[in-house]
């Protein structure tokens, strides 16, 4: 896959300022917010009182105060949640989803493509660590270093305008945005699950792996919903696992799998068509069926055999 362009605008971008904004965000997110150093973000969760996911967020420390940003299906609930526990005298948050924008560029070029649009070189892009943010020199664009996708490359935010024109000089040099069910496919093959689809109101954090996926600190202070996860952490387990499912064809949200036996264990949350591993999906199965256990999926008319595989 050649160097391509995502918009990724419609997701919820937030700002936090003030000396409590991260002691404020800490209380309710599952990840130490408080350690982060400027130039360094990592993704948390929100959760309810129950341990229940609101939102995968990804926090980054700008130094002068905190970026933020979320899909958007989850983007009222989160906003909801803020207004709510967060005391604007103390911490003050703004939400810039509509002033802003994000473009994605993604790609084995993608940090040469774009270093001479953003005023920095090759070598400082292809530095940053996984989630790290460096600002533009002009402070035009925050560029983060994306790990969304199986496929490498950064999210660029900044004003509509500036982000509108970097696209436009980017597409003059021959890249394009990619369809969304490509992005689907990157998205899948990484294993990163996605709200409304692999995970929703009723998931519980290990269930999707998001401790996995470095988005749960087990040593930070206290949150929202911290008991429920702690517990399930230290003394017992969930009963279901988000998996990836291999087949020989491909598979539709919402089929069902079965163990040797003929029981319901799991349903298909996303499935695409991979062009490094065929057909691939992700399903939440109960625990007791092992990666590498074979299990059949009924799709339909279709009865088929799959592959239960862990997600790194």
């Amino acid at each position: 896959m050649s160097t391509f362009l995502i918009d990724r605008s419609a997701r919820l971008r937030m700002t936090f300022t003030g000396e409590k904004a991260k002691e404020s965000l800490g209380g309710l997110v599952t990840n130490d917010v408080v350690a982060l150093t400027p130039g360094h973000g990592h993704r948390a969760v929100a959760l309810t009182s129950k341990g229940r996911v609101i939102a995968m967020v990804r926090v980054f420390d700008r130094g002068t105060d905190l970026l933020l940003d979320s899909e958007p299906e989850s983007a009222e609930s989160f906003v909801t949640m803020i207004k709510k526990f967060v005391n604007p005298r103390t911490a003050k948050y703004a939400v810039i989803t509509e002033t802003t924008a994000c473009l994605g560029i993604h790609g084995q070029e993608a940090a040469a493509k774009l270093a001479p649009h953003v005023g920095m070189d090759v070598t400082t892009l292809s530095a940053l660590p996984p989630l790290g943010l460096a600002r533009a020199v002009d402070g035009t664009f925050d560029v983060i270093r994306s790990t969304e996708l199986s496929v490498p490359g950064f999210d660029v935010i900044g004003t509509r305008e500036s982000v509108a024109a970097l696209r436009r000089a980017l597409e003059q040099e021959g890249l394009h945005e990619i369809a969304a069910d490509e992005v689907e496919i990157a998205r899948v093959e990484v294993g990163l699950p996605r709200f409304g689809v692999d995970m929703d109101a009723e998931t519980m954090p290990q269930e999707a792996n998001l401790d996995t996926l470095g988005a749960i600190s087990f040593t930070k202070g206290c949150y929202t919903g911290q008991e429920v996860v702690a517990r399930i952490h230290f003394r017992g387990h969930v009963n279901k696992h988000l998996r990836w499912l291999s087949t020989e064809q491909p598979l539709t949200r919402g089929a069902v799998v079965l163990d040797a036996a003929g029981k319901e264990v799991g349903d298909v949350r996303s499935a695409v068509v991979s062009g490094k591993r065929g057909p691939l999906a992700m399903a939440m199965v109960r625990r007791e069926v092992e990666p590498g256990s074979a299990v059949t999926v009924r799709d339909g008319e279709r009865t088929l055999s799959a592959r239960v595989e862990a997600i790194a």
